[in-house]
């Protein structure tokens, strides 16, 4: 019997690669999206379901696991991919900014998980694979608040081992860097200095590093690591990927919070 993975932010980057990897595969797959047409062309692939998902919506939510278990009967991995990020200082941040970076990347998260894996526990097996970020183990300035989010979905994901795991059920959590996707384009909201001139130069040296940071262009590469989570079988709960994550991780853990703050700094230009 085919297995099926339900993957949410299907519609672009690395949630489309992800759908495409798994129907290689095999797999059913359930792509979902806030708006379905932008995902129009993955269900012309046999095996694939296109569903709306919006994960600040429950409703939206409830319905695409019930199209899920009515096409396809189970669902065996849960690719929680979806999120955004934000870039400003957290005091220009303004209330519907911060609530709605929490609500997409942690809240979300949650709700779709906690529809998922009552699915789960019926059939006593599963994984859930959370897509973090290296920016969930180490941070950049200006970034407080994706951070923020990052670090509370590995948190969430590291505990939930020891409820989940004697019902059958999974943990993993996928890491990666930079990547050229639309991540920084249309996935992120640019709220800035709110015209506060301290901040000014430093995010302005910020943003300028950033545009010369060397992205890794391979897409697949992160839906390599989610298709490898999904399916090695072992209890691994981190899968960094991307060149920039795996040698950040290993200088942050060379050196002691001191150091690499100042070794960040003089790279950024703060």
């Amino acid at each position: 019997m085919k297995q099926t993975v339900l993957i949410t932010g299907a519609s672009s980057g690395f949630g489309k690669a992800t759908v495409r990897l798994f129907h290689e595969k095999g797999w059913n797959v359930v792509a979902t999206a806030r708006s379905p047409k932008t995902a129009t062309e993955l269900s012309a692939l046999s095996g694939v379901l296109v569903t709306q998902l919006d994960v600040t919506d429950k409703d939206s939510i409830r319905e695409a696991v019930s199209a899920a278990t009515n096409q396809f009967g189970q669902i065996d991995v849960l690719v929680n991919n979806a999120g955004y990020g934000t870039l400003g200082a957290l005091e220009a941040a303004s209330d519907e900014v911060i609530r709605q970076q929490f609500e997409v990347n942690v809240f979300g998260l949650i709700e779709v998980t906690k529809a998922v894996v009552p699915v789960m526990r019926t059939q006593r097996a599963g994984t859930i694979i959370n897509v973090s970020s290296v920016g969930g183990r180490l941070t950049f300035p200006f970034s407080a608040l994706y951070h923020a989010t990052k670090f509370a979905v590995e948190g969430l994901t590291e505990s939930l081992q020891y409820e989940l795991n004697p019902l059958g059920i999974r943990l993993k959590l996928v890491e990666p860097g930079g990547y050229k996707t639309d991540f920084v384009s249309r996935s992120m909201s640019y709220f800035g200095t709110g015209n506060i001139n301290d901040y000014q130069g430093s995010f302005d040296r910020f943003t300028g590093m950033l545009e010369q940071w060397p992205l890794s262009e391979n897409i697949y590469e992160v839906a390599e690591a989610i298709y490898r989570a999904a399916t090695d079988g072992t209890e691994e709960l981190r899968y960094p990927v991307g060149n920039d994550a795996t040698e950040l991780l290993k200088v942050r853990h060379q050196m002691n919070d001191i150091a690499f703050k100042a070794m960040m700094s003089a790279q950024t230009g703060i």
